[in-house]
């Protein structure tokens, strides 16, 4: 019992992290139409230089703090200058271009801090005794903190007015336009929040991963299954489908076979979607043909 439980708290973590990553790529999603693939690659690049500072003696705190400031900004500077000029209704040419920005931000990672794996800090070290398991903080600290931002995104769209107004522009931006809403403002902010979501959750995964320049690749498709199965457009879908494959995939690597994990996850996935394609939460749309 005392091992499952230790299984279980690392699925939970895990799938808490890729619930950030996909409920940053929802958020964006919906805002704006946009398959985000470089999100994750960005991050990475804030992960560099949060480790750069660290080498320099600067608190691991203030080094995360610095990847989430690097990864919004960098994040922005993308849409702004690669996505935005696209025009409205560009899906497939904004998801192609998001991946050479991924490919892009991968290569210039390893050129400037090499392939080799360097070590993230753990934001906090030891473990909890509970139940006869011995519990990583880490773990724990990367469930309470995910917890604490998805129930404040929760708070944020569903009690203020600026949620109130990213849900109204996720609806439609031209109605969202003609009530005297500022689509492209807020379609910032959703940028901003769904990249800085991303970044909070590859700080809380390097620690168990290590770092080099494809470190988020896994986790990323893996935040995909999760809004797949949750449901596209449905922010309580990524979450819940996030930490459903993490809690699948450790059970897999632990009790089936560790080569097999994301077959065993995404297998699942593809069964639940036979049964309901819209995911767990999505909203099944008909279109008269």
């Amino acid at each position: 019992m005392s091992q499952f439980l230790l299984v279980l708290v690392s699925g939970v973590a895990g799938g808490a992290v890729y619930g950030l990553i996909g409920l940053g790529l929802v958020i964006i999603y919906r805002a704006t139409d946009v398959v985000n693939f470089a999100m994750a690659s960005l991050a990475t690049l804030g992960l560099y230089v949060a480790v750069s500072l660290r080498d320099r003696g600067v608190a691991t705190v203030l080094g995360v703090l610095a990847a989430i400031t690097i990864t919004v900004v960098a994040g922005l500077l993308v849409r702004e200058t690669v996505i935005r000029p696209l025009g409205q209704g560009q899906l497939f040419s904004a998801l192609v271009l998001t991946m050479g920005v991924s490919l892009v931000a991968e290569s210039a990672a390893g050129s400037i801090w090499g392939d080799q794996p360097k070590a993230f800090p753990s934001l906090v070290e030891g473990t909890v005794r509970w139940s006869g398991a011995a519990l990583p903080a880490q773990s724990l600290l990367t469930i309470a903190v995910a917890a604490v931002a998805m129930a404040l995104v929760g708070y944020l769209f569903g009690r203020t007015t600026l949620g109130s107004a990213m849900r109204a522009v996720a609806e439609s931006a031209d109605t969202a336009r003609v009530v005297g809403l500022g689509a492209q403002r807020l379609a910032r902010i959703a940028w901003a929040l769904g990249l800085g979501l991303a970044a909070l959750g590859a700080c809380l995964y390097a620690p168990r991963a290590g770092l080099v320049p494809t470190m988020l690749s896994a986790p990323l498709f893996r935040a995909f299954a999760g809004i797949f199965l949750g449901g596209l457009t449905s922010m309580y879908g990524a979450v819940i489908g996030g930490l459903t494959v993490g809690v699948l995939d450790n059970l897999a690597a632990n009790y089936v076979d560790a080569s097999l994990r994301d077959t065993f996850v995404f297998s699942f996935t593809v069964l639940v979607l036979l049964v309901r394609p819209q995911g767990m939460f999505g909203t099944r749309t008909f279109q008269r043909v």
